[in-house]
Parts: structure tokens; sequence; C-alpha cells
């Protein structure tokens, strides 16, 4: 997770148990739109097609009644989410779209659009070594089956309020959105290139980026953008912040007051 940081300093943030684990959550984000009647989840999470063995040796601890129940107590049944927007096709992130009941992979979402870069896509269906375990078919293939994918081409507002930013270092073809919160500003969904508060530090990329300079390039725009126009950070993973502002101390972005709870 913390790529050339020395495990004395990153342990001091989050210290590993005896397997050399570390305690991380996926979150994601539930947008609703009453204006245009949306109502969008950003990322899925890990999903629940995992077995007890892989389940163990990650130690994944899933919300009581799963995805569907955690978007249900947020105040939207299932049924009624009307998109889904993937950042990238990593399982920690695109596991929940699909569901297993009875040996059979749906979508968890049945009337969404699920939106996804098409060299995301691509790449996942032909990765190399590096990241191949990163992907499963089962999480994204019966979404296309189903005429449910929505596969878009670079930067764009997809809605009005919503736009994606395109990164290239974590993985290619990630989108991140930007959302515009009225009087709140706006909220960035950091997604992998700055999956937790600890990671707005230049220097902290994760191992797992296929190309970290182009990381260390979009974290320093995404920064210097966010600090100018008060931007909202939101984190993925990080397990004990959601967001956060961002200040800046003798010249350096730093995190600002966090946010623990956001709605």
């Amino acid at each position: 997770m913390f790529g050339v940081v020395p495990r004395p300093v990153w342990a001091k943030e989050f210290p590993p148990d005896e397997e050399n684990r570390i305690e991380l959550v996926m979150r994601p984000l539930l947008v609703t739109d009453e204006k245009l009647g949306r109502r969008i989840l950003i990322d899925t999470g890990i999903g629940d097609k995992f077995g007890q063995r892989m389940s163990e040796r990650l130690r994944i601890a899933l919300p009581e009644g799963g995805l569907t129940a955690a978007v249900q107590r947020a105040g939207v049944p299932a049924d009624q989410i009307t998109d889904v927007i993937l950042t990238h096709l990593h399982f920690d992130h695109a596991g929940g779209a699909t569901r297993e009941i009875d040996g059979v992979v749906r979508p968890t979402f049945p009337n969404a659009t699920y939106h996804l870069q098409r060299r995301a896509l691509k790449w996942a269906e032909h990765a190399p070594e590096k990241d191949r375990r990163s992907f499963y078919g089962r999480d994204y293939e019966v979404l296309a089956a189903e005429g449910q994918l929505h596969l878009l081409d670079g930067p764009m507002e997809l809605f009005e309020g919503i736009d994606l930013i395109l990164s290239e270092g974590h993985t290619v073809g990630m989108q991140l959105p930007l959302i515009d919160g009225g009087a709140e500003g706006k909220v960035l969904f950091c997604g992998d290139v700055i999956p937790t508060r600890s990671h707005i530090r230049l220097p902290w990329i994760m191992a797992f980026d296929l190309y970290p300079l182009t990381t260390l390039e979009e974290k320093r725009l995404i920064l210097a953008q966010g600090l100018e126009e008060r931007w909202i950070l939101f984190f993925e993973h990080d397990p004990q912040v959601a967001a956060c502002r961002l200040d800046e101390e003798e010249g350096v972005v730093v995190a600002g007051k966090s946010i623990t709870q956001f709605e």
C-alpha cells in the first residue's frame, strides 16, 4: 500500500498484524439527485463471491446483509439504483457489481446502468502478469451480457454536476468522479490515486500502481486544483477518515480537517 515508504514510517499510522495485514475499508459513495431522478453508486467494494479460504486470508468483513443492505440503510433499495460508476475493475472496487445466487452470477443492481471506461475493460480482459490476479471476469462479464454496461471514452461530464477525471497511474483508464455539491463545494472520489488520507503525501504511492511516476504527477495536479478550489477529497480505503479538505503548510499541500461522517 505504501511503495517506497519504510515500514517503521507507515506502521505508525497503519499498524500491521502478525501476518503483515493492515486495516482498510472499501467505501462506496452514494449520490442522490432528486432533480435528475438519479441514485448513483460509485464503486461497489469486494462483494460476497469469495470462498472461505480467500475471505479468511484477506480477513474480509462485510457489512451486515452485504452491499445491498448497506445501500438500503442509506435510504435507497437496490432496485432503485439507477447508475453505478466503476472507477476501474480491480476486485476490491468492482466485486460487488455482481452477486451469485444459486450458482448464477447476476448484476447486483438489476435496474442500473454501469458506467466504465472502455480502456479499463480492455485492460482487465488482457491484463499482464503484474496485475492479472486483480481482475475476475465474474465481476463484470455479465453486465455486458445483460445490456447494462455503458462504455465511455475519455473524460467527460457524465451527468449534470458529475464530471469524470481520467487517471492512468494506478491502472489504465481509471475514472475519478468529481461531484458538484453545491454550497459545500466539489467532492472528488479519489479511488486508488489517493486511497487514504496518508496518501496525500506525494511520495506515498502504492506498489500496486502500474506507472508510479504518472501517479505522482496526477496527485500533484489534483492537490493543487483541490486546494485552490476547496474540494473535499473522499477516501475509498481509509478506515478512519471518510473525507477531508486540504490546507497548505510552507508551500506544501497537506490534509486539512478530517470528515469522519460523510453525508
